[in-house]
């Protein structure tokens, strides 16, 4: 059965890791090579899994060494990004490296996580955005990550999962209105994120 959630007895100590961080980093880069993809010229999305989920966790203790304390909190903050059952979930990230260039374009883009769509074979899903903080601030600057959720109903995940389904991912925001084609090695990788 796919696991949809990690928990404190799947994370191994630090010397453990230490073991096998490289080779589990060799592992993950084959994992994510059809999970990503570009949106537009500044935007990448990323597929989350219980794998990249679990790498992130391992990574930031790894690095922090915070202990069971820490644990905790990375538990709570990426256990959410786990797709359960009949959903997709990613990562978003707006890209662009001049500070100043960023900040004027970001300012444009407030309400962008409602502006993000999935279409399966002419159906449309809306991201849903993770609630644990707002990513629009008040004066209307979106946050360069977002994380959204894309819940699915029993006939979108089957047309998802035939062979040759048209995917398309997408904004419809006034300030940024791209969209890119799923690649069909990509569509068959996160076929496998569904558990239903």
């Amino acid at each position: 059965m796919k696991k949809t959630e990690i928990t404190a007895a799947d994370i191994l100590s630090l010397p453990e890791f230490a073991k096998i961080r490289a080779d589990k980093r060799k592992e993950l880069v084959g994992h994510k090579r059809n999970r990503r993809i570009e949106i537009g010229p500044v935007t990448t999305c990323y597929f989350e899994s219980y794998n990249t989920m679990w790498w992130q966790i391992q990574e930031m203790l790894f690095i922090e060494k915070g202990g069971d304390e820490q644990l905790a909190d990375e538990l709570a903050a990426y256990n959410p990004l786990i797709p359960k059952g009949k959903e997709l979930v990613c990562t978003i990230m707006f890209e662009i490296n001049d500070e100043a260039r960023r900040r004027t374009f970001l300012n444009k883009l407030g309400g962008i996580e409602e502006k993000v769509f999935l279409r399966v074979a002419g159906t449309q899903i809306r991201g849903v955005a993770e609630e644990d903080i707002d990513r629009t601030t008040a004066d209307g600057k979106a946050s360069s990550v977002q994380f959204l959720h894309f819940p699915f109903t029993d006939e979108q995940v089957a047309a998802f999962r035939q062979p040759g389904t048209e995917i398309v991912i997408g904004f419809d925001h006034q300030a940024y209105g791209h969209m890119a084609i799923m690649p069909e090695a990509m569509r068959v990788a996160l076929a496998d994120d569904f558990t239903t």
